[in-house]
């Protein structure tokens, strides 16, 4: 589960589409519909807000307005708890550890998206949140990727077996 503090619009098809998936689960976890990720570190910052099922619902709404400027159509009938006005904070460093992590999925699994933001210095927030001083989240578990490097090309000369 990864629940982006970035901004959906940095996400590709795919990762949208994940990330929509992952906080409808989020969101059954919180309203204490399902036992599984019961105790996922994601979900740490949610449940710190003073109405954890409204800073998840509001979470929804922002993943589901950037699909609807794609042209997609998330079931927003699935988003449970109405509106709040709470605001969550994130660290920068938070922000910088995704923002690594998710430019060296890019690399892979959408090279043309990865390129288009190459020129982002200092990426947006999810509309959720705040960003605020400090190091990476005390939840956080992934760890910086390391640069993407192409991938090696081999030649059916090498794919042969030499005896």
């Amino acid at each position: 589960m990864r629940l982006w503090s970035l901004h959906p619009s940095y996400l590709d098809a795919k990762g949208l589409v994940a990330l929509w998936r992952e906080t409808l689960l989020a969101q059954a976890v919180l309203l204490g519909r399902t036992k599984g990720y019961a105790h996922h570190p994601q979900l740490e910052r949610f449940r710190a807000a003073a109405s954890p099922s409204r800073a998840v619902a509001d979470y929804l709404r922002a993943v589901a307005a950037e699909a609807a400027l794609r042209g997609y159509r998330f079931d927003t009938s699935r988003i449970v708890a109405p509106e709040g006005t709470e605001r969550l904070r994130v660290t920068n460093g938070q922000m910088e550890t995704e923002w690594q992590h998710l430019r060296a999925k890019l690399a892979t699994r959408d090279p043309g998206r990865h390129a288009s933001l190459a020129d982002v210095a200092v990426p947006l927030p999810h509309p959720l949140f705040d960003v605020v001083p400090g190091d990476v989240e005390p939840w956080e578990r992934a760890r910086p990727a390391p640069p993407a490097q192409p991938a090696a090309r081999t030649s059916r000369k090498t794919l042969r077996n030499p005896a």
